[in-house]
């Protein structure tokens, strides 16, 4: 049985490391086989190098892809701080990845309750499993406190950061 927690304690370490660099507190582990093939975690928030291509997800699929392409993406699972995006679902969809679990939810981007039906088959016939809300508590924690520090200028005034902050 795969222990959910066991690698989302490793995602939220990748987390902890973008927060200990100033970055918004993402992370993801990419796990086949009961081990972890590939790590990432949220870069280039900062003022001075801000982009919206870095995300957690990106960065392992990316450090996937180059160290490990022998790996079949149908047998992974993807452990993620926060609720992959609507980019970053569509990239682990796009890469087969079957299941998704995420640990506190994206009420502002949060992708993976997109109704796919009407989309092309690519996207509407893939079979994922999303499992939610794993260490919630944990990633919360680490969001509240990157939103309650005033240096951090991401996503500083949005409505992420105002029910982060509203959370019990």
């Amino acid at each position: 049985m795969i222990n959910h927690e066991h690698f989302m304690q490793q995602a939220l370490q990748e987390a902890r490391h973008a927060l200990a660099e100033n970055e918004f507190p993402v992370g993801c582990v990419l796990v086949c086989d009961n081990e972890v093939a590939a790590r990432g975690r949220r870069l280039n928030t900062t003022a001075q190098s801000r982009n919206e291509l870095d995300h957690a997800e990106i960065v392992a699929l990316r450090n996937l892809f180059a160290a490990r392409p022998d790996i079949d993406p149908t047998r992974l699972t993807a452990y993620c701080t926060m609720e992959p995006c609507l980019m970053c679902y569509a990239a682990l969809l796009l890469s087969r990845i079957p299941t998704i679990v995420y640990a506190y939810e994206d009420a502002m981007g949060g992708g993976t309750g997109l109704c796919r039906t009407g989309l092309a088959p690519l996207y509407r016939e893939a079979n994922t499993k999303i499992i939610p809300h794993v260490l919630r508590s944990e990633s919360l924690a680490l969001f509240k406190q990157f939103f309650r520090n005033p240096e951090h200028s991401y996503w500083q005034d949005s409505y992420l950061a105002q029910y982060t902050l509203g959370q019990p």
